[in-house]
Parts: C-alpha cells; structure tokens; sequence
C-alpha cells in the first residue's frame, strides 16, 4: 500500500512538470485569488478594528447654557444614571471647561486674547454620555430630546447635543466596511471560477497528455485510485504551491504597511499576521487545497472514465 501511495505521489509530481506551462499558469491565477482572499481578511481586520476604536471613542456631549442652574443641571444628570443603557455619565463645570479651553489653545495667542478682551466664561457646563453598546445612544439622544422644553434660569437647560455627528461618522465607516465586503466578494467569486475553470483545464490537459499510459495502466489493471490519484494530487499541488507563494507575496507588503497602518489606524497589520499566522496560514492553504481538489476532482469524473 505504501508502494503504491509513493507511485501515485511520485506520477503526480511527474504530470505537475511534464505540463510546467499550464501548470504555473494554473498556480499563478490561484495564487491572485489566493492573495486576494489573505488580503481580505487583513482588510476586514483593519476596518473592523477600525470602526471598534471610533465607536469606543464615540458619547453623546451634552452642552448646557451658560445661565442654567446647576441644580438642574445635576438632576438630569442623576436622570441620565439612571438609565438602564447607560454606564457612564461625566460631568464638565463651566470652570472646568475653560481651562481645557484655554490649555487646548495656549499656542493661539489670538483666541486667548479674545477670550480674556471678553472679560467672562463663555463657555456652559456639559455632560459626556456612553452607554453600553453603540446602537443605544438613539434612545439617549431621544430621550435628550425630550428634554429641550426644559427651562433653567429664564433659559433652555440644554444648549446643544453634539451626537448626530459622531453618528454620522458611525454610519460613513460602516458603510465603507459594507461597500469593501461586497467589492471584495464579487471579486473573490469572479476569480475563484476562474480558478477552478483554469485549474479544471490543466488537469484535463495532463489526462490527455497521457492518455497513452493510463491505456496500459488499464491494461495491466491498475485500480482506479491509482490511475485517477497523480490528476488529483496535482490539483492539490496547485493549490498547496499557490497558498505558500500567496503568503510569501504578503509577508513583505505587510512587513512594509503595518508601521503605516499602525500610525493611522493604531492597528500593525503585520503583527496581527504574525500573531495569527497559524489562522492566515490555514485559511489561505486551506482554501488553495479544497479549490485544486474540488477541481481536479471534477475534471477527473468528467474526463477520466475507469
């Protein structure tokens, strides 16, 4: 049995050569999809990563007048709390407030000027809301409308919510991530028929090629595995080669954006690959693997009758 595992490993490798031309042209468009597919998932990882850290960095900024009571002020705080979908409610003093204001523009002597020409804070006391997950400041930023009626010192308690902009910037990510998956899937499907469409004809080619011997194979009655195994073990060298080249494609391009990726989106796209190589490595081969058998499979029910 072992004998016969060595011989069918050892035709397989011979028909992988004997056809080098089409061969590494079947190995070169796996090796794109393949690539494409690795590229995907770093792509995915950085988006994803990406909108966790906006949304970690996302509350609601509620700015109060600056004639409104501070006992008001503190009973909607107390309100807010009291909410089951929020966790942290942090609250800024009109004091506070202006020496953030002032050390934030301590190098604009123009607006310090400005300020101290003024003669009085400008600036009210505000809130900074987070809730437990992101989908939950609607019901925040809803029931904060509720509360614009109120009156606080012959003024409106609530100056302004500044939430619809961060939402805004929420939803422009997640539709980027959406638009980038789809794009990717599209091309993903497109070059993965034409993987199999070119790795199919490959292995059709090396049955043609030798036809002559799988006759005497025939002949001599040689089973089936052994007659069908070297067309279906080059399918798998495909995908196995193409796999491997596809990882050594990226590990230099990673090695050379994750710095840049790191700066602008605080996530080392190279670290996560070398982290979790054992992932990429199984997902980028694994799938090279199954595409080249699950073509050479085909071809072999399809041309080669035993």
């Amino acid at each position: 049995m072992w004998t016969g595992f060595k011989r069918v490993v050892r035709s397989g490798f011979v028909g992988f050569w004997r056809n080098a031309f089409v061969s590494l042209a079947a190995v070169f468009v796996m090796t794109v999809t393949l690539f494409v597919i690795g590229s995907s998932m770093m792509l995915n990882q950085l988006l994803e990563v990406s909108l966790e850290n906006i949304q970690s960095r996302v509350d609601i900024n509620v700015y109060f007048n600056t004639e409104a009571e501070i006992i008001d002020v503190n009973a909607l705080q107390n309100e807010l709390e009291s909410l089951p979908e929020v966790t942290e409610v942090i609250f800024t003093s009109r004091e506070d407030a202006l020496a953030e204001f002032r050390e934030r523009h301590r190098n604009d002597e123009l607006t310090i000027q400005a300020l101290e020409e003024l003669g009085e804070n400008p600036l009210g006391a505000s809130l900074s809301i987070r809730t437990r997950d992101t989908s939950q400041y609607d019901s925040v930023a809803a029931f904060l409308e509720e509360q614009d009626t109120i009156m606080s010192g012959g003024v409106p308690l609530i100056d302004r919510v500044n939430y619809n902009r961060n939402r805004e910037a929420i939803g422009r990510l997640t539709a980027i991530i959406n638009a980038v998956e789809q794009s990717t899937l599209v091309a993903l499907v497109v070059l993965v028929i034409a993987a199999v469409l070119i790795t199919f004809n490959t292995v059709r080619l090396a049955i043609y090629t030798a036809r002559e011997e799988i006759s005497v194979m025939r002949l001599v009655g040689a089973s089936n595995m052994y007659i069908r195994g070297p067309f279906m073990l080059q399918g798998i060298m495909y995908g196995l080669i193409a796999g491997l080249l596809a990882l050594l494609i990226m590990y230099p391009i990673l090695l050379w954006i994750g710095p840049a990726t790191e700066s602008f989106f605080e996530f080392n796209l190279f670290s996560y690959f070398v982290n979790d190589f054992s992932k990429v490595f199984r997902t980028v081969v694994g799938v090279g693997v199954v595409l080249g058998f699950i073509s050479s499979t085909l071809a072999v029910s399809r041309y080669l009758r035993v």
